[in-house]
């Protein structure tokens, strides 16, 4: 009986992903028109960017600086076996930008405020928050939704940018303060080997997976009122759950497509 209603139990697998994709793409276009067409949007926005953007700064300054050391640490006792010990600049610092600086810039900011973002509007859905401001007149998700898309939209590149420039002085400790490497061959090889075109397509990923972190958190906040595996205050912390797991995952995919098209 369970083989016979395997294709049926995969078609509803399916159809249901698709669901949830072809929703979740309304969700964000609605957002993001909401972002040209609400009014008082500004005041909100810098809300989001102080909770999204300024109080993860010690965490991403915390990790960037630790990633840096590591990646330091790690290349040098790679570069020595090969002589190269004078790329390490070019290790680290392409390293970070191209790759982990967006990536786990995106994956801490998924853990810290998209789990936030998730729990905030789940209460607000169950509270009867949200209809609420639809009965007063009020557009949810104008008011809830595209102050936070925008404020991911300006806060993912900076805090990347800030990542990317305390590993590469983490680095710089490691190998140049610890190990002893020439000072002047680390920012040298930095410098020639960094281009715009690896600037600009870390930033491109940090964009993407800010869009991404936050219409799936927001998303299912939004919906906490419709999950079938449970309701209430569990359905919230379903919700979180489910937001953190689905934004990460969506993260790496992410990555690894934008990687494929920019190299």
């Amino acid at each position: 009986m369970n083989i016979v209603n395997f294709p049926a139990r995969l078609g509803e697998r399916c159809l249901r992903g698709l669901d949830a994709l072809g929703g979740t793409a309304l969700f964000f276009l609605d957002g993001l028109r909401h972002i040209f067409t609400s009014r008082r949007i500004a005041v909100r926005t810098l809300q989001q960017l102080y909770a999204i953007g300024y109080q993860s700064l010690f965490v991403i300054a915390l990790i960037g600086i630790f990633c840096g050391m590591v990646l330091g640490l790690q290349g040098y006792y790679t570069l020595v076996q090969f002589g190269s010990v004078g790329m390490l600049g070019s290790a680290v610092s392409l390293s970070l930008v191209r790759e982990l600086g967006p990536v786990l810039t995106a994956i801490m900011l998924a853990g810290r405020a998209g789990s936030s973002m998730a729990a905030e509007i789940g209460v607000m859905r169950i509270s009867d928050q949200i209809d609420a401001l639809d009965v007063m007149d009020i557009n949810s998700m104008a008011y809830l939704v595209s102050p936070r898309l925008l404020a991911a939209l300006i806060s993912f590149p900076l805090l990347t940018a800030i990542f990317d420039t305390i590993g590469i002085i983490g680095g710089y400790l490691t190998g140049v303060a610890m190990l002893g490497i020439n000072e002047g061959a680390y920012f040298y090889r930095i410098a020639h080997a960094v281009t715009l075109e690896d600037v600009t397509g870390g930033f491109l990923k940090a964009v993407v997976f800010g869009l991404l972190v936050t219409t799936v958190c927001c998303r299912q906040g939004y919906n906490t009122h419709l999950r079938r595996d449970s309701v209430g205050p569990e359905a919230v912390g379903n919700a979180t759950t489910s937001a953190v797991v689905i934004s990460c995952v969506l993260i790496l995919v992410a990555d690894y497509v934008l990687t494929s098209f920019l190299l």
